[in-house]
């Protein structure tokens, strides 16, 4: 077992994250046991930031600890993840708008006391003002303003100096660009607010998506 990330691990040549609910599955993953635990596989397929470590992320700032602001959690795959990786004294706001993803979530959520599932629109930061503020903002959002939500929601939450990640899907901008357009139309939104640190494309895993990872300016 090798240590990739502050409690990312790879097992078996497979990337994985410790199980904070030992003997219990999110989404049908694997689980396999060590001397140290119990760690779940993180599907590649299934998950961006999984994807984005396997092809080369530099650095994680999700950590131990950590209180972050996931938006567009869904049914909880990568939020389950990022909830291993915290800990017990992290914790993730998971903000999620359709119904289905939201109970399906909360069934998760009940088996990881650091999650809190809210059912909100991203869109709307101000529906969700209670959280304070966080150490990282995650978004995985099909929208066609993915720059915009990202950025109203650092601004209301993200601490002075503190981390973004964003999946920027292209077809969900336009349909009809060629997605390096799309990317780099995001980044350029962005640039203003934030510092971009890396980018990753994720191909074979998710078509038509870049990574980025972005740090807040003072």
């Amino acid at each position: 077992m090798e240590k990739i990330f502050e409690n990312v691990f790879l097992v078996q040549g497979k990337i994985a994250t410790k199980n904070l609910a030992e003997g219990s599955k999110v989404y049908g993953e694997r689980l396999v046991r060590e001397r140290e635990g119990e760690y779940r596989i993180w599907d590649l397929y299934r998950s961006k930031l999984a994807a984005a470590i396997r092809k080369g992320l530099k650095e994680l700032p999700i950590k131990e600890g950590s209180r972050v602001l996931y938006l567009g959690a869904a049914s909880g795959t990568t939020a389950s993840h990022v909830s291993d990786i915290v800990g017990e004294k992290g914790v993730v706001f998971c903000i999620e708008f359709a119904q289905r993803s939201i109970r399906d979530l909360i069934g998760i959520c009940e088996k990881r006391k650091n999650m809190a599932p809210i059912l909100a629109d991203a869109r709307k930061p101000r529906d969700y003002s209670d959280i304070g503020q966080v150490d990282v903002i995650y978004e995985d959002v099909a929208q066609p303003n993915q720059d915009e939500i990202l950025l109203a929601n650092a601004k209301a939450f993200l601490k002075k100096g503190g981390f973004a990640m964003i999946a920027i899907k292209s077809q969900s901008i336009d349909v009809t660009a060629a997605p390096k357009k799309m990317y780099e139309q995001v980044k350029v939104n962005l640039q203003g607010d934030f510092e971009i640190l890396q980018e990753i494309e994720l191909s074979p895993f998710d078509k038509d998506h870049l990574f980025l990872l972005l740090r807040k300016k003072d």
